[in-house]
């Protein structure tokens, strides 16, 4: 499926879609900060050498980078996406969004 057939179908469902990259406008930390990822939320992550495509940028609802301290010059895509991942499961939970599907 295309991406902007996938984008379009969440945005729908009224999902709001993060894409996941190096050179984003904001941070992580600032989304969680603003409050905006409580609700339903979809990432979009690119290529781990070349980011994604500016036309793929586009449909995103904001473009979000992993704020990286000390000296570390950049993140794989597999730890930048459980970054992302565990941020937006962690905001939903907060927000009383998203709840175990395991009884304790």
């Amino acid at each position: 499926m295309p991406v902007e057939t996938a984008v379009r179908g969440l945005k729908d469902a009224g999902v709001r879609i993060l894409a996941a990259d190096g050179a984003g406008e904001d941070d992580l930390d600032t989304e969680l900060d603003k409050g905006t990822m409580g609700t339903p939320t979809a990432w979009v992550f690119g290529n781990e050498a070349w980011g994604l495509p500016e036309e793929t940028r586009a449909l995103a609802d904001a473009v979000v980078r992993v704020p990286i301290h000390g000296r570390a010059e950049s993140l794989n895509l597999a730890t930048a996406a459980a970054v992302c991942l565990y941020a937006s499961a962690r905001a939903q939970r907060a927000a009383g969004g998203c709840r175990s599907v395991t009884s304790s």
